[in-house]
């Protein structure tokens, strides 16, 4: 688990249009060897409401003729109708949006940290860890450093987030088969990796850590053995995970992605 100067973001993220999925990180407290219980997430499901429809039922979003190379001014442009947050337009600056959002979904999907392209994720200041009844712990401060990724990511409607997202399949396919999938719809690609993060306990209770040599590695056996995508979610808080994982599932169902596909929500709680 990474907590380099820039400590990578998601985790999301992971879902740069569909959200731009996310930054992602927090921890939790285990000690070694200690019998761990598994119990479902209460969280509310978004409201059946419009933002919340089937993808097939929305309206067509008529885009002119792109050329995948020649996309990411148009794509600024139409960002502003997902949500009005000042912090959406800083993380669409970075250049191949489309290009970065398929590698870091792939990248997601296969259990792999998106942070090559998702690095505008990154936080300001640096993770700090302290030594407290001896083990060493995340200071609850870390965490807060990715509220401003949260705040931006729930922001973002989905109804908008969607009809975009069916508009640029064109080119979301074509940026896929670059990658080497002559083949492979990049939307099932998608699904798997909208349900990495969904699949992602929030663990309650403190984390107890490992210094490593420039990193430090969870004592849990069982977050340790998470995904590096998931860890990289896991080290956003478990506030901010929640959050992200509600609005996430949101977007996932409103992009056409049936619920029953999708993990249902859990909690990791030592005893």
């Amino acid at each position: 688990m990474d907590d380099t100067r820039k400590v990578i973001r998601i985790g999301i993220g992971i879902i740069l249009l569909l959200a731009a999925i996310a930054g992602v990180y927090y921890f939790v407290t285990r000690e070694p060897g200690k019998t761990v219980e598994e119990k479902p997430l209460q969280v509310s499901s978004p409201p059946a409401t419009e933002s919340t429809a089937s993808a097939a039922s929305l309206e067509a979003l008529s885009l002119p003729s792109l050329e995948l190379d020649k996309s990411d001014d148009i794509l600024r442009r139409l960002a502003q109708d997902i949500s009005s947050h000042p912090g959406l337009s800083k993380w669409m600056k970075t250049r191949e949006l489309i290009r970065g959002f398929v590698t870091a979904v792939d990248n997601i999907a296969n259990g792999i940290s998106p942070k090559a392209q998702i690095d505008f994720f990154s936080p300001k200041g640096d993770f700090k860890a302290v030594k407290r009844d001896g083990g060493i712990t995340a200071v609850l401060a870390s965490y807060d450093r990715y509220n401003p990724v949260a705040d931006v990511f729930i922001s973002l409607d989905a109804r908008a987030a969607a009809r975009l997202y069916n508009a640029l399949k064109p080119l979301l396919q074509q940026a896929y088969k670059e990658l080497g999938y002559p083949d492979a719809d990049f939307h099932d690609t998608l699904t798997q990796a909208v349900a990495e993060l969904l699949a992602t306990p929030v663990v309650e209770g403190r984390v107890l850590l490992e210094k490593k040599v420039a990193s430090y590695a969870y004592v849990d056996e069982t977050l340790e053995g998470l995904s590096q995508a998931q860890k990289q979610f896991l080290r956003m808080g478990p506030d901010n995970v929640q959050i992200i994982q509600t609005k996430l599932r949101e977007l996932a169902v409103a992009c056409g992605i049936p619920e029953y596909r999708l993990p249902k929500a859990r909690i990791y709680a030592p005893e």
